[in-house]
């Protein structure tokens, strides 16, 4: 599904991201960790498109993603780590607005819309202006903007930003569906938990090269005595790079 190859970034002198190499594969569920500063929303920006790579090839379901950008965007959902909304819209016009960038019909919208109410929780939210917005409620909004035209491979920065337990119960829960139903999903986090809880495949990157890409089990597997969890391991790993 997505093909990094020998993907790069470079500002001046300093690389963010030092030609890493990634298969993901339809339907995973990736956790992408790093500490902060690693290049994982550098990486993620090459991705969708906002930044150009220094070097390297990106592909989409076989679509070079700077050759056919437009081509490649209409498979993508994108949730990034801060969550824009333009405040004078209603959660609703927001969703409306979003779906007709895509080329939704009215109708599809609707349906889409009330079920991601639903499974987010957003209530009557829907109807105020976002300006009134709570940080996960912006979030929730965002995610579902994300997720109205059912994209082939979805992007997301740190998804459980402002999320009260509930909420991002909920997430979760719907991130393993669509995973299930045949999504792939690209996940950039902090929380160890998460990814623990829910991926099926794990990336970990360190000063701009990926050090660690396999199953969550495989990643389960190295924990030992030394390292007696997940977050001791993952301080290990990355503090023996640097």
């Amino acid at each position: 599904m997505l093909n990094l190859e020998d993907l790069e970034k470079s500002f001046g002198n300093f690389t963010a991201v030092n030609k890493i190499n990634l298969k993901i594969g339809k339907g995973e569920l990736f956790g992408f960790l790093g500490p902060n500063g690693a290049g994982k929303t550098t990486t993620i920006k090459m991705i969708t498109g906002l930044l150009s790579p220094s070097g390297g090839n990106i592909y989409l379901d076989g679509i070079d993603v700077w050759k056919k950008p437009i081509e490649s965007k209409k498979k993508i959902g994108y949730i990034p780590d801060q969550p824009y909304l333009y405040d004078k819209l209603t959660g609703k016009e927001f969703l409306e607005f979003c779906g007709g960038l895509y080329g939704i019909s009215s109708s599809s919208i609707k349906i889409k819309t009330d079920e991601l109410i639903d499974k987010l929780r957003i209530g009557s939210w829907i109807d105020k202006r976002t300006e009134e917005y709570s940080q996960g409620m912006r979030q929730r909004i965002v995610i579902a903007s994300a997720l109205l035209h059912d994209p082939q491979f979805l992007i997301v920065d740190e998804p459980m930003v402002g999320l009260d337990p509930q909420s991002a119960f909920d997430v979760k829960k719907l991130f393993r569906e669509i995973s299930a139903a045949g999504t792939t999903i690209f996940m950039s986090t902090h929380s160890l938990n998460v990814v623990e809880e829910i991926c099926t495949h794990v990336g970990i990157i360190t000063r701009g090269s990926v050090i660690f890409h396999d199953t969550i089990d495989a990643l389960n597997g190295l924990i030992n005595e030394k390292n007696k969890n997940l977050e001791e391991l993952f301080i290990q790993l990355t503090a023996e790079d640097q």
